[in-house]
C-alpha cells in the first residue's frame, strides 16, 4: 500500500506581488522649505492647510515650484500665502523664494 500526499497551495495573484512603495514626491525637499520659511516670515500665525500646485521649468538652470499655504493668525483670521521658490534643478540650490499673501 501506497499513500501519497500532495498539498495545493493557492496564493491569489494580486496578493503574491502587491507591493507598497512610499517614496517623497520630488517636491518634498521645496515644500518643508516652503512652510519653515512661510512660519518664520508669519510668525504671529499657524500653517493650517498646505498644497503643492506643480512646477514649471523656466530655463534649463531654473525652475519653480509652487504651494498655497493657508495659514490662521491668533486672532482667528485665515489668509492664505503663495510661496514660489526658484532653484537650479540640476544642482537643487535654492535661488530665490517670493511671498504673495491672497484672501481666498
Amino acid at each position: 500500500m501506497r499513500c501519497i500526499f500532495t498539498f495545493n497551495f493557492v496564493i491569489p495573484l494580486a496578493l503574491a506581488f502587491s507591493v507598497t512603495v512610499n517614496a517623497a514626491p520630488g517636491y518634498a525637499k521645496w515644500g518643508s522649505i516652503a512652510v519653515k520659511e512661510t512660519q518664520k516670515r508669519y510668525d504671529n500665525a499657524e500653517v493650517i492647510d498646505y498644497k503643492h500646485i506643480g512646477r514649471i521649468n523656466l530655463t534649463p538652470n531654473s525652475s519653480e515650484e509652487k504651494f498655497r499655504l493657508w495659514l490662521r493668525n491668533k486672532e482667528g483670521k485665515e489668509f492664505g500665502v503663495y510661496v514660489f521658490i526658484v532653484f537650479d534643478p540640476k544642482t537643487n540650490v535654492l535661488k530665490t523664494i517670493k511671498f504673495l499673501e491672497i484672501n481666498r
